[in-house]
């Protein structure tokens, strides 16, 4: 029998999965791999740097959230089903109560027996409902926490620096980046994504000066006399399996462009930083690339210059081969000897440190991609379950749960909008149910008057997008639920309005 280690090397391709979420995937167990044809193997062995039981851990997290959302629509076709039943609300409660945890809105369960029941509702307030759910576990409970915040800026200020800022892609196969990509801590890492990871150099350049001042005020998270600087981090994507139509759509699914676009605009926010400050220096731009198929990373190397080479770049896939074969000290020498040799003289010590860390990490996804998706996941495409619009959702860090709008208005992240709606006109709308949309706008209740403007900030977003998409609103096929959070108090998110109406309506 071929040893698992030997598998791993030829990690066979699938044809390409349509658009669409798998919810007729098999789960699969820690300690088993899920391969062709849905055959399962055991893993008798893994990667030396790899960290089997945070793998394990973070595969439990992650069916069981996804397995929850997925439930929705089964649990809904059995209600569906006995909607002329006698004794039909009282039975369609125990069924949601006991399958998904929670009863359903009295109002569209009632009338059922005059007309048909309401799916496309039910179905947007079982959604909102699971994502409430999900959220408050996240910041009472910290299901994704490692506690090692202190021991990670440690690190990142022996490495030189003193806060990480990464954007990634919004799409949503890369909402995951953080936690189980780099496996970082989500508190110390500062994440803002947009589309094709073209970040806003305006808000980058605040959240620098911001930095900067806390570090000369307040010595937070260090004094400003410390010879650090800021690492700028961006994640374009590709794809492996279909290079040519699951890329970024953002840029035509073209690798190249992808790459080149992420890398202008760290030239830009650098620019930025030294024309408005004159301390360019200051910052450090860090160029990471991901497929989305298998989750492995590419990191850009700086050439001679020190500019970061497009055509030079440590790949995470290549490293796991190498180094599958040999003890952890091993392992760890050879990562260091070729981050050396693509890096060259350009290449500072102590990026040459945080891109052997940040690859490291990455060898631990790359067999948890392995071990339980058999080394490419079945949902290459997308297969987001909502809109996630506005300002927040730290706590989604899970691949393809949630398609990714950061904005203030609808207007300025139009063009995002549309590609996120045209998504789920695919895995919704073409199956007659809805597009749903949480709107959300997290503030500093410290602020006087900030939970006000969240409030409004919410409200306009909300009416803005019913206006744009009008046609979809009206049919029922576009719900948006309106939340707020705020961060100073560290609570949970509260829920302002939803489209969905689950009160009867009055008489005269």
């Amino acid at each position: 029998m071929m040893s698992s280690r030997n598998k791993r090397r030829h990690v066979p391709v699938r044809a390409m999965a349509p658009l669409g979420r798998p919810g007729a995937r098999s789960v699969v167990t820690p300690g088993q791999s899920a391969g062709m044809n849905g055959m399962r193997s055991v893993v008798t062995a893994s990667h030396p740097l790899t960290d089997v039981r945070e793998n394990n851990r973070l595969f439990d997290y992650e069916s069981s959230v996804k397995e929850a959302f997925d439930g929705i629509v089964p649990v809904l076709k059995k209600i569906s089903a006995l909607q002329h039943e006698a004794d039909f609300v009282n039975e369609a409660q125990r069924i949601a109560v006991t399958q998904l945890g929670f009863e359903l809105p009295t109002v569209l369960l009632e009338d059922a027996w005059v007309d048909q029941l309401d799916m496309r509702s039910l179905f947007a307030w079982s959604l909102f409902e699971k994502y409430r759910r999900f959220s408050d576990d996240v910041f009472t409970r910290d299901p994704l926490g490692n506690n090692d915040e202190e021991a990670f800026q440690e690190l990142l200020e022996e490495c030189g620096f003193h806060l990480m800022d990464v954007s990634p892609c919004a799409d949503g196969r890369l909402a995951h980046v953080i936690r189980y990509v780099l496996r970082l801590p989500t508190k110390a890492v500062r994440r803002r994504s947009y589309a094709g990871a073209m970040f806003d150099i305006d808000d980058s350049l605040n959240k620098w000066t911001r930095t900067e001042l806390l570090r000369f005020r307040e010595g937070v998270p260090n004094t400003a006399d410390e010879p650090t600087r800021y690492l700028k981090a961006v994640v374009y994507h590709h794809s492996s399996v279909d290079p040519e139509h699951q890329g970024c759509a953002a840029h035509g699914s073209n690798t190249e462009k992808a790459a080149a676009g992420g890398l202008s605009k760290l030239k830009g926010f650098q620019q930025a930083v030294q024309n408005t400050y004159c301390c360019g220096a200051s910052i450090d731009c860090l160029l990471i690339g991901m497929d989305t198929d298998t989750d492995a990373i590419r990191i850009h190397m700086p050439d001679a210059n020190g500019e970061i080479d497009l055509n030079n770049y440590i790949d995470s896939m290549e490293a796991f081969d190498s180094t599958a074969q040999l003890s952890a000290s091993q392992a760890e020498q050879w990562i260091a000897d070729h981050i050396r040799q693509k890096g060259g003289e350009a290449l500072v010590d102590g990026m040459a440190r945080f891109v052997a860390y940040l690859l490291k990490n990455n060898l631990s996804q790359v067999e948890y991609v392995r071990a339980y998706h058999g080394g490419q996941y079945s949902d290459i495409g997308h297969a987001e379950r909502f809109i996630g619009a506005g300002i927040g959702f730290e706590e989604i860090q899970l691949r393809n749960l949630t398609f990714f709008s950061y904005l203030d208005t609808v207007e300025e992240a139009a063009g995002d909008l549309d590609v996120g709606v045209s998504i789920f006109t695919g895995l919704n709308v073409s199956h007659g149910l809805p597009v749903p949309v949480v709107v959300r706008f997290d503030y500093h209740g410290n602020v006087p008057g900030a939970r006000e403007r969240a409030e409004k900030h919410c409200k306009r977003v909300s009416d803005a997008f019913h206006s744009r998409y009008s046609e979809l609103s009206k049919k029922g096929l576009l719900h948006t639920m309106q939340v707020v959070r705020d961060i100073k108090a560290a609570g949970n998110i509260e829920i302002l309005e939803c489209s969905v109406k689950t009160e009867a309506a009055g008489g005269h």
